[in-house]
């Protein structure tokens, strides 16, 4: 149950910073409310994903795998470019991302 809260915080915190170049500096209302209750309901969540996970092992997963979903979906959305050497970066992330994770899970 707690990597469940862990993919909605990691969610949450995503989708509150695809929202931060809508919210114009937060001069723009809605977008700016949804990403504050975006980046509030991710730690929200990340509280019960640390009930049974080690921080460390939280935290690197939230940060890189948020890292890969924002990458990705600003190619997508805001049509940002990715160089090849940061596509070896982000698979890289992720390659340690299953590291860190399955000897968490060995333990």
């Amino acid at each position: 149950m707690s990597y469940i809260y862990l993919a909605g915080a990691i969610l949450c915190e995503v989708i509150g910073t695809m929202l931060l170049p809508l919210s114009e500096n937060f001069s723009k209302p809605f977008p700016s409310f949804v990403l504050i209750a975006a980046y509030i309901l991710a730690f929200y969540f990340l509280t019960f994903a640390l009930q049974s996970i080690p921080i460390a092992i939280v935290y690197a997963t939230w940060a890189g795998l948020g890292v890969l979903l924002i990458s990705i979906l600003g190619y997508i959305i805001y049509d940002q470019t990715l160089q090849w050497q940061s596509i070896v970066g982000l698979f890289l992330i992720v390659v340690g991302v299953i590291l860190v994770n399955s000897f968490a899970l060995a333990e």
